[in-house]
């Protein structure tokens, strides 16, 4: 059932609200978007990939929900000499590009741009004039951010550079993109850089992935049932999945991507915020600051992967060449040979993973014992991120040795349909004989919500306005999960570990299977129904 980018509606086809009643939910399907306070967004990177694709988007589908009105400015900031009417046709023509078959209205996207504004300045050139910048600033009333879409080594001297034009207020906010740095060391760099003109409190480390609808009622689940977080232990739960995986290669991300690699890229962030909400301990409340640490103290708790068992407890790949939806593609090293940014030449190799797998275990009294199993790779079947948390198997069954009895397993899909299905054992419907089958009790997220719904950047831009701080990062998480992941570079250094080649198209290479297969478990792979 596809669903309306404009203002929330019933499912009658009641007309949007406007301004005045945009706080009144609908009797039927209950949806509300709170207004937020005016503010001043300044999107450095403007130009960019994320600005254009993401950000842009995000804050007009903001706007089309009358979320917020004409009070708040968009400011955003690049070193390319483009005047405001330049920048607006190139954002206006990346959202017709980026999204092709939502309905296009010129007059609310023309409201829309009256919001923004464009300011060139070259950021890491000490002699920049930010006057041009504090001159578009005029609303002291309003909440300021300041958002870093930008390389992480830009990072403190943007901090830097605010401060020195006095455009940092006491109450202004400052935004930065994952990645935090590229290891432990250059993350706290980068976390004293901007910590000398923000305060913690100020800082927002975004990951997408928080802001996912399925990954926010993943502790609703949790938390508000009383039929699961009793189950929640070692005693009922076998072991945990992790997945993200994608079926695009890294074209356009080649230099970027080959000095980072899968590990670096997706495990030490989106894999381990979703490790952390899944194993935390309930916090005292909903708190940013409680959610925080209860999952720093999952990410010290992680089991410490050493020279000694990388090679048991890690496989690590990289695609060839392949067929992935029908149509043959070049493998990895074939791609950076293809860029000219990359320092990789015809004849050489890469030993940079497109794929990890990692076995690890939470070392605690809840989880002791309990396999966790995260992946992610490049080129993989399809694009595809969830949690599967698979339950023991029934301690003896009452119907027959000829019956096959499957372990009950909560799935949770977080893109690209969000859903959450409880999966368990039922009786196939027909007369001859009793046999049990596999079923989902599925919440598909289209199928169940008509109302569209903010996105992951939609929601934590608004969350950003309000000062809510639950679903980003804290300085400590971050540099205790660079710590962890430190760790597996430094053994797979150490004992000059394969990186394993596998055909685009498959998910991943033979040892990743063979890593479950030796606990006598396999990946989840959703059954037909």
């Amino acid at each position: 059932m596809s669903k309306s980018r404009s203002t929330p509606h019933t499912q009658t086809g009641a007309p949007a609200r406007g301004p005045a009643d945009m706080s009144v939910k609908s009797e039927q399907d209950q949806s509300e978007f709170v207004p937020v306070a005016p503010f001043e967004m300044v999107i450095f990177g403007g130009t960019g990939d994320l600005a254009r694709r993401k950000l842009i988007p995000s804050l007009y589908h903001r706007f089309l929900d009358r979320q917020f009105d004409s009070k708040s400015r968009i400011i955003a900031v690049s070193r390319s000499d483009y005047s405001r009417d330049d920048y607006i046709k190139k954002i206006t023509e990346a959202f017709q590009s980026f999204h092709p078959n939502e309905p296009f209205d010129q007059k609310t996207w023309a409201d829309f741009c009256k919001l923004v504004d464009y300011v060139a300045i070259d950021v890491m050139n000490d002699d920049s004039d930010w006057t041009a910048l504090g001159d578009k600033l005029d609303c002291s009333a309003c909440i300021r951010i300041f958002y870093l879409a930008m390389p992480p080594r830009m990072y403190a001297p943007i901090a830097d550079g605010l401060n020195a034009a006095g455009l940092a207020t006491p109450q202004s906010r400052v935004v930065l993109e994952k990645p935090i740095g590229k290891d432990y060391e250059s993350a706290e760099i980068i976390n004293n850089g901007v910590g000398r003109v923000f305060d913690e409190n100020r800082i927002y480390r975004i990951d997408h992935y928080l802001g996912k609808e399925t990954v926010q009622n993943l502790m609703v689940l949790r938390f508000a049932n009383i039929l699961f977080e009793p189950l929640w232990t070692r005693e009922s739960i076998d072991h945990i999945q992790i997945t993200a995986a994608e079926s695009i290669g890294v074209a356009g991300r080649e230099a970027y991507y080959d000095k980072s690699g899968a590990l670096r890229d997706m495990v030490q962030n989106h894999l381990l915020q979703l490790l952390c909400l899944t194993c935390m301990e309930p916090p005292d409340s909903l708190d940013g600051d409680a959610i925080r640490t209860e999952k720093i103290k999952v990410l010290k708790a992680l089991r410490p992967i050493t020279p000694d068992n990388v090679a048991s407890f890690t496989v690590r790949g990289q695609y060839a060449p392949g067929q992935v939806d029908g149509e043959t593609v070049e493998g990895y090293i074939d791609e950076l040979i293809g860029d000219d940014n990359s320092d990789i030449k015809d004849g050489e190799q890469s030993l940079t993973e497109t794929f990890v797998a990692i076995k690890t275990e939470v070392e605690n009294w809840r989880w002791a014992g309990v396999p966790i199993y995260l992946r992610t790779g490049k080129r993989m079947s399809g694009r595809f991120s969830e949690i599967v948390v698979q339950f023991k198997p029934v301690p003896h069954s009452v119907f027959g040795a000829g019956t096959k009895l499957n372990p009950n397993r909560l799935v949770i899909r977080l893109q690209p349909d969000e859903s959450v299905n409880l999966w368990v054992e039922i009786k196939e419907p027909g007369a001859g004989g009793l046999r049990v089958k596999s079923w989902p009790l599925d919440l598909t997220y289209d199928e169940a919500f008509t109302t569209r719904y903010p996105d992951a950047y939609e929601r934590l831009l608004m969350d950003v306005v309000r000062g809510r701080l639950a679903l980003f990062m804290r300085r400590d998480e971050v540099e205790a999960a660079w710590t962890w992941v430190d760790q597996i570079q430094d053994a797979w250094s150490q004992t000059q570990q394969n990186v394993q080649p596998y055909p685009a198209g498959a998910d991943g290479p033979g040892d990743a299977q063979h890593l479950l297969e030796l606990d006598k478990r396999t990946w989840w792979s959703r059954p037909d129904v």
